[in-house]
């Protein structure tokens, strides 16, 4: 019976070596030269940013003596007390003048061309058998009375219809209208003096239109505009 014994030791195995001696020496060279390359740029960065440091602060040095000078050559004024009254004055005029067109243009005041188309719509819409002896017109026509006679009474709501259908009148309604024979008798005695014995019926009605349901007074053969 044979048998093999192994006498090999690995302790005696030759080692290898990584890190020789002279790969170690070219290593720290190496990191030395990058050490020395970064020094000299961050002193060179150094020197840059010192060289442009004092460049911007001689150019602040140059406006801040601009300014001097200019401050210098043109002083500071005061504010005047008469000019800002002027200005505040002129701002609440603007206002109040803005507030008097908004209400024009909104038409608060209603008629605001007078009352001249009034009369020419009265001159217009005539009919025969009725005319008119006084009117009154109140404010921007928002009260209207009209005063007149008729030979028919049928005629007189002929006669508004006829009123209505004028631009000026358009949306105005005739809330009274009153008629009546001619009162010969309080007319005479106003007068001082007496009426006829046997004065014969006048052939006309008196009537009186009102665009509202108050008294207002009446102008006979004539006319009255209120504002």
């Amino acid at each position: 019976m044979s048998q093999q014994i192994n006498l090999f030791n690995p302790i005696f195995r030759r080692q290898k070596k990584y890190f020789s001696a002279v790969t170690m020496v070219q290593a720290l060279a190496l990191i030395l030269f990058g050490a020395v390359l970064l020094s000299a740029y961050g002193v060179f960065r150094s020197t840059r940013l010192g060289a442009d440091a004092m460049t911007v602060s001689m150019q602040l040095k140059s406006v801040q003596d601009q300014m001097a000078q200019v401050d210098a050559t043109f002083p500071v004024r005061e504010k005047s007390k008469a000019l800002e009254e002027q200005i505040r004055a002129m701002e609440a005029e603007m206002a109040s003048l803005r507030k008097v067109g908004d209400i024009l243009q909104e038409g608060r005041f209603g008629n605001t061309g007078g009352h001249a188309e009034y009369l020419r719509a009265f001159a217009r819409q005539i009919v025969d058998g009725v005319w008119l002896t006084g009117f009154s017109i109140h404010g921007a026509g928002a009260e209207i009375v009209l005063q007149g006679r008729t030979l028919q009474p049928e005629l007189v709501p002929a006669y508004i219809s006829r009123l209505k259908r004028e631009p000026i009148l358009q949306g105005k309604s005739f809330a009274a209208l009153q008629m009546q024979a001619p009162q010969q008798k309080r007319a005479a005695a106003a007068e001082g003096g007496a009426p006829p014995a046997a004065a014969p019926a006048p052939a006309y009605l008196e009537f009186s239109l009102q665009s509202t349901d108050s008294a207002v007074p009446l102008v006979s053969r004539g006319g009255v505009v209120q504002q």
